[in-house]
């Protein structure tokens, strides 16, 4: 038990504030001598033993009848380790300009406020606490050291499992743990919101597996320049979250992953920057496996350099503009209800109406590795919805074609011929063209010379346009066919070619339609 009459100057000048409140600055007023340096040379007279800090939260000094007694220091230097594991603390801390020996421990503490700004901490483990207030570490720098027991690899700060019932301010903090956990944080509930911006920097993956995030995380601006052990600079994995905003110059140079993550409303990665670990272009870049969202904004300041996972994913809405997509994107199974594209005066609506953006949406469905239809069909049901019927189709044409390379050779070859005759169905009017193309060769050609009867005296006379087309109809007849034969080699196989023609033409005119009526 620590006594008056053993502490320091500085020590008794926070001892005699603490009743009150009272802040207790020792800077020395020059930026120079004040600057929260790594190297410990603040002297004696600056200098305050974490085990007199631990003293006054665990009510070593009551509060005064009329006061709040809280523990304010400015400008000291933390000896020792601040060890606070399973207390039960009554009073507000805020620490404002410090730098610490030692990590902190807060491991399964009950606090109220903690204000930590502009300091600098060799790390901090609060796994499973409960803060009454905000959890503030604005400015700060946070380093990791040695794994601990409760965290297998160097983690700057960690939060698995705590509660905070206000807000964790991180705004303009430097979270440092190169190859290890700059935030540890899985199964945390929050009350209020995280805020990550204003300069906020990670070195390490920051991981919010399973967090509850009902006040919206903010990653505006945020730096994650290293990722973690895996090539991961960010989890979310089955998070819980009202809305995540990665946006204004986010930048994250690892894998970004939002597999089951459940939002109430928004993800934006508006004006973003998105780097897989890797520069080979296989590695992710953004994981969002089965995410569950209202708004799906990926307007990204330049097109990700990694793929692109969004399988199984459900969105209302689906923003993107000419930078969303990479060489490879995985869409099988992503669900939307409609999609917005950004024009040139950052405008945003429907993105209907555009035979290009129909060619590049098609464009980035192929990129996905092998064939899935149902990103074909998902793109088609949502021109069909907004009205393009035309659109539509062109997107089932082209699944179709997709399709037809998984094929055997002769199928491959019958895909070929439907696609020539009838567009698979979608585009019947080439039958026409066909048809039409024939009976100018089929005219042209029997008129240029004259047939023999077959039997002589009967049928009908020879019509070079009537005979065309009897040959071309393999249902019924015009009566030219049986009528007339050939002594020119050449016509005579014409007239049969043509004969062929027409069984095939009618074929994949049948075969197409009865495609597209079973799809519809």
């Amino acid at each position: 038990m620590l006594s008056y009459d053993e502490l320091t100057s500085p020590e008794r000048e926070l001892w005699d504030a603490f009743p009150e409140g009272r802040r207790v600055d020792l800077r020395a007023g020059t930026p120079e001598e004040d600057r929260v340096a790594d190297d410990g040379r603040w002297g004696p007279e600056r200098t305050v033993r974490a085990a007199v800090v631990a003293a006054l939260l665990l009510g070593a000094n009551t509060g005064q009848p009329g006061a709040v007694a809280r523990l304010r220091l400015t400008g000291a230097r933390i000896s020792g380790r601040l060890d606070l594991a399973g207390a039960q603390i009554a009073h507000a801390l805020w620490l404002e300009a410090c730098w610490f020996e030692e990590p902190v421990n807060l491991l399964g503490a009950s606090t109220q406020t903690l204000v930590f700004t502009g300091s600098r901490i060799p790390g901090i483990e609060a796994d499973s606490a409960r803060i009454e207030g905000n959890f503030s570490l604005r400015h700060c720098v946070v380093e990791g050291g040695a794994p601990t027991p409760f965290n297998r690899v160097s983690t700057a700060l960690s939060l698995t499992d705590a509660r905070v019932n206000g807000g964790l301010l991180l705004n303009g903090a430097k979270l440092i743990a190169p190859d290890g956990w700059a935030l540890s944080a899985g199964g945390l509930a929050m009350e209020g919101g995280v805020f990550c911006k204003n300069g906020f920097v990670a070195y390490g993956e920051v991981r919010l597996m399973g967090a509850r995030l009902p006040g919206t995380l903010v990653m505006q601006g945020a730096r994650l320049e290293g990722p973690g052990p895996r090539g991961v600079a960010l989890t979310l994995d089955n998070a819980m979250a009202s809305s995540l905003k990665f946006s204004q110059g986010f930048t994250a140079n690892g894998t970004v992953r939002l597999r089951g993550t459940h939002v109430t409303d928004n993800v934006t990665f508006d004006g973003a920057i998105l780097n897989p670990p890797t520069a080979d272009g296989n590695a992710p870049a953004l994981v969002a496996m089965h995410l569950q969202a209202v708004d799906l904004d990926l307007t990204l300041a330049r097109p990700p350099s990694g793929t692109l996972d969004l399988r199984g994913a459900q969105v209302s809405y689906l923003h993107e503009n000419e930078h969303s997509w990479p060489e490879r994107a995985e869409l099988d199974g992503f669900v939307y209800g409609s999609i917005k594209t950004t024009d040139a005066n950052d405008e945003r609506h429907e993105a209907v109406g555009d035979r290009e953006s129909v060619a590049r949406r098609v464009a980035w469905i192929r990129s996905s590795p092998g064939y899935n239809p149902q990103p074909y069909e998902q793109l088609a049901a949502w021109y069909r919805k907004a009205g393009h019927d035309d659109d539509a189709r062109r997107v089932l044409l082209a699944k179709q074609r997709h399709r037809r390379r998984t094929l055997s050779p002769a199928a491959r070859a019958w895909g070929h011929l439907l696609d020539v005759t009838v567009g698979y169905g979608y585009r019947p009017w080439l039958a026409g063209v066909w048809l039409l193309a024939l009976i100018l060769l089929g005219t042209l050609s029997f008129y240029t010379d004259s047939p023999k009867p077959v039997k002589q005296g009967e049928g009908a006379p020879f019509q070079p346009l009537v005979y065309t087309l009897d040959l071309l109809i393999p249902i019924g007849g015009l009566g030219q066919r049986t009528a007339w034969y050939w002594s020119n080699d050449s016509l005579q196989w014409l007239a049969y070619l043509l004969i062929a023609f027409g069984w095939v033409l009618t074929t994949a005119v049948i075969a197409g339609v009865t495609r597209t009526l079973q799809k519809n």
